[in-house]
């Protein structure tokens, strides 16, 4: 695989789970408003992005199962990271959605 196509993927990965990110931390915001279904929305939302990256991911993985060399870059390094830590971000938010609402 090429060095940019690569990169690209490594970009879309880290994007789209920036943006998860960013909505997950709306989501705590509407939990500590008690606006509980804004806040389930909004980690709905971030789903979506995730999904977004993780279709990326797959598609770099089916290369590679299909024969593909793959040179690892420190971006795809970052991407990985990036997205497995929103990932377990969200994880947590949908934990403490249902501790706050239990709480009310």
């Amino acid at each position: 695989m090429e060095s940019e196509k690569l990169q690209e993927t490594a970009f879309q990965i880290i994007l789209s789970s920036g943006d998860a990110r960013t909505i997950v931390h709306e989501a705590f915001q509407e939990m500590r408003q008690g606006t509980f279904e804004a806040a389930q929305a909004k980690l709905d939302q971030a789903n979506e992005a995730l999904v977004e990256a993780h279709k990326a991911q797959t598609g770099l993985l089916q290369e590679y199962a299909s024969g593909e060399k793959i040179d690892m870059e420190i971006i795809m390094v970052h991407a990985q990271d990036h997205l497995m830590t929103t990932m377990t971000l969200r994880e947590v938010a949908i934990e403490m959605l249902a501790l706050y609402q239990r709480e009310r």
